[in-house]
């Protein structure tokens, strides 16, 4: 991680739109050429971002993700910024919107069978996403599919087995207005058993309550 002193820092923020704050300060900032600045601070004195800091994991999980070929943010750098007590990860947004944003577009039907078969795939490459929910899903300007917000997310190196991706899948579907879009018909569930054999629709019903 590279330090940057506090006018470096100013220098950065400067003209920066404030995209999400909280009672503590600055989180997530616009900068003027377009690129991201993601603040993480230590909420605890013994914490794992000690040895792994969240900013260095959002990094290295970008990393994986390109790897796998998995659309994603792409990293500039990433600091750490001793004189506000915080780490920083400065990134190139994915460009796109998310499907929460796509909700209400006629239309958008077919995007449950994509998001299933997507969601398979990340479950076959090993990459489970705890904050996984459609606003973390972009779909890209080339219409693909990837991921945003995965400082929480960790790549196994065979598939996930059942459990976890039993797990996942109750992630994506909490919040209520998500679940209400992704169950409007069989297409979700349909296209992602599809692409795999772990699970089975039987096991998928009973863990989702649909």
């Amino acid at each position: 991680m590279q330090t940057l002193d506090h006018a470096f820092y100013l220098s950065l923020r400067e003209g920066a739109d404030v995209l999400e704050a909280d009672g503590k300060g600055d989180k997530v900032l616009l900068l003027t050429d377009g690129s991201i600045l993601k603040l993480f601070r230590r909420k605890r004195l013994l914490t794992s971002a000690l040895w792994a800091p969240y900013a260095k994991r959002f990094a290295d999980n970008c990393r994986m993700l390109c790897e796998r070929g998995i659309e994603c943010p792409q990293i500039r750098q990433i600091y750490r910024i001793p004189s506000i007590e915080r780490d920083a990860v400065h990134y190139d947004p994915l460009p796109g919107q998310t499907l929460r944003q796509l909700l209400n577009v006629d239309g958008n039907g077919e995007l449950r069978a994509r998001l299933g078969e997507f969601i398979a795939q990340l479950h076959q490459k090993g990459i489970y996403f705890r904050s996984a929910h459609l606003g973390n899903v972009v779909l890209t300007p080339e219409n693909k599919l990837g991921l945003i917000d995965i400082a929480d997310l960790r790549t196994y190196r065979k598939p996930l087995r059942k459990s976890l991706r039993l797990r996942n899948f109750k992630h994506i579907l909490r919040y209520r207005q998500d679940r209400q879009w992704l169950l409007e018909d069989n297409q979700f569930l349909e296209y992602y058993l599809n692409q795999q054999s772990v699970c089975n629709e039987r096991e998928l019903s009973q863990a989702l309550g649909a």
